[in-house]
């Protein structure tokens, strides 16, 4: 049987709350946990992590994590980074090793700034918006599949920003994704008011309108509830571009019905880059990714692609790493 198929088929559907455009169905799970760790904000709030560029001159899809804690730390998908050089997000869920350094793969959401704002980073309280989530999952997995490392498609991210700041009217001189969420700040945090989680949840799907978008499910529901808030800005910001949508009134059906293709979709297993296994999720109408260290899936997370595509879009992810020399030239400042 499939670890994902089993890891949901002890999950059951919680009953559904909703805000403007954005529907939540809770996820439970009696499975259980037996992971410690900090979360990225405990741990930098602490100063028992500290998070830089990997040199003085940096590199755009890396970032150096040292973690001091004498317990693992976790780095949710998505998770946005602000400060050095430029503001980056997780390309996967990471769980590094206590008393460790290691390098993790980021995504750069600032196409504009190559500069020190600071020396390190802040965690902040968003992540990646759910559909360039979606594109960048997309993208890291057939980046695995090639030998390719853990990369996304930076110029898709970059290009996926930049069409949501248009959408949103929103002008940033340094072409932050953050700036999208400060300038939406009192609508994002409307959604993060009307959502909580149980004690019992461990994660949920999310629908906007009439379509189901995503699902984050963790194993420990401690870890959901402390995520939650920064989740909930992240879908919230795309349901704002759909505010006269009516709510899903099939939602739970729906769920469900994502749930069973996800259960279903193709496994492909890699060495994490810190603790435990990565698997690697696609199938048609889903893609996504999951962190299992040993018989715990400390996070999944899924998103809802075209059902014809197989989870890999329309077109082939073309690889846009440059070399080092030449995003220097890109990110220069005169």
């Amino acid at each position: 049987m499939k670890t994902i198929s089993t890891i949901l088929g002890g999950a059951e559907l919680g009953g559904k709350s909703h805000h403007g455009s954005l529907t939540m169905i809770p996820l439970r799970s009696e499975r259980g946990s037996s992971a410690e760790y900090l979360t990225l904000t405990e741990a930098l709030e602490a100063g028992l992590a500290r998070v830089g560029e990997v040199s003085e001159g940096g590199s755009v899809p890396e970032l150096r994590f040292t973690n001091s804690a004498a317990m693992p730390v976790l780095i949710v998908d998505g998770e946005e980074l602000v400060g050095a050089k430029q503001n980056r997000v997780a390309n996967l869920t990471i769980l590094a090793p206590a008393k460790s350094t290691i390098r993790i793969p980021v995504s750069c959401v600032e196409a504009g700034r190559w500069r020190y704002s600071r020396e390190d980073f802040a965690a902040s309280k968003r992540v990646h918006f759910a559909k360039g989530r979606a594109a960048r999952a997309r993208s890291v997995s057939e980046s695995l599949e090639h030998d390719r490392g853990r990369f996304s498609d930076q110029g898709q991210v970059w290009r996926d920003i930049s069409a949501k700041a248009r959408r949103m009217s929103v002008a940033s001189p340094t072409q932050a994704m953050a700036a999208i969420f400060d300038d939406h700040a009192k609508g994002v945090e409307e959604y993060v008011e009307a959502f909580a989680a149980g004690a019992a949840d461990s994660g949920a799907v999310f629908a906007i309108g009439d379509e189901v978008v995503g699902l984050d499910f963790f194993s420990e529901p401690a870890t959901f509830r402390a995520m939650l808030p920064k989740l909930v800005r992240s879908y919230a910001v795309d349901a704002l571009e759909r505010p006269g949508e009516r709510v899903c009134e099939k939602a739970k059906k729906k769920a469900r019905t994502f749930l069973d293709r996800l259960s279903s979709a193709d496994e492909r297993r890699y060495p994490a880059v810190g603790l435990g296994t990565d698997i690697r999720l696609t199938g048609p109408g889903v893609v996504g990714g999951a962190l299992l260290v040993e018989s715990d899936c400390v996070h999944l997370a899924a998103f809802a692609t075209p059902q014809d595509d197989g989870g890999r879009g329309r077109e082939r992810t073309r690889s846009t790493m440059a070399s080092a020399r030449t995003r220097r030239r890109r990110y220069e400042v005169a």
